[in-house]
């Protein structure tokens, strides 16, 4: 099962759009709190929206990366540095929002990532880590740029892989019994979304080292 035979180029497209602008915004808005220069915010905004991108695509050999051949892809995250560079107070407020769409674009990176490595002859299991790292992979470049503990890592944080893991196995499994169609895409996709959004609503954290009883004194 192709991409192209799930959504229409165009569908396909603008979906990857809206996607790359939130994921921007997200790194964007992090090069804002550590004080980056223009330069900088447009880095962080580029790396945390295509990150994961290049690198599934380089790992399939789908070269050179769909961010290097679609120039509305590269621009995106220019557009959505420039709006948190003139606009970060506003954007910070609304930045509910901003975690809604965000949650919808990992939603639907998950399962075009699955789909894609699948495509270029990767197996289920293979085909669903990448899915994963569609998703999450560019959120990780963003911090360790920043100099941060990447979020994925972190078990203070609402789930953010498990619901790309979801996502990505429920492709997966479509694939595997020949069902993946535009409506079961498109419903694994909501489902990771719901995933995150109740992670978020509910303070969802993935659990630790089982009977830890360490008395160390937490890292922030």
């Amino acid at each position: 099962m192709l991409l192209t035979d799930l959504y229409t180029p165009s569908v396909q497209h603008s979906l990857d759009l809206v996607g790359i602008f939130v994921f921007a915004i997200s790194g964007a808005l992090l090069a804002v709190r550590k004080n980056f220069d223009v330069f900088g915010i447009a880095v962080l905004a580029e790396a945390t929206a295509l990150g994961g991108g290049v690198v599934r695509d380089l790992i399939i050999g789908a070269v050179p990366p769909a961010a290097f051949t679609d120039l509305g892809y590269f621009l995106m995250p220019l557009v959505a540095a420039t709006c948190v560079f003139f606009l970060h107070p506003q954007v910070e407020r609304i930045n509910g929002a901003v975690l809604v769409f965000d949650a919808a674009g990992l939603g639907l990176f998950c399962v075009a990532g699955t789909t894609k490595a699948h495509e270029y002859g990767l197996g289920l299991t293979q085909s669903a880590v990448l899915g994963l790292v569609t998703a999450a992979g560019g959120g990780v470049l963003r911090d360790v740029l920043a100099n941060e503990v990447p979020s994925l890592l972190r078990w203070d944080r609402d789930l953010y892989a498990v619901p790309c893991v979801v996502g990505a196995t429920i492709t997966a499994l479509l694939i595997h019994f020949d069902a993946l169609n535009a409506l079961s895409s498109a419903s694994a996709a909501v489902i990771a979304f719901l995933i995150r959004i109740l992670a978020m609503r509910f303070g969802w954290r993935a659990p630790r080292a089982w009977h830890r009883r360490s008395s160390a004194v937490e890292e922030a």
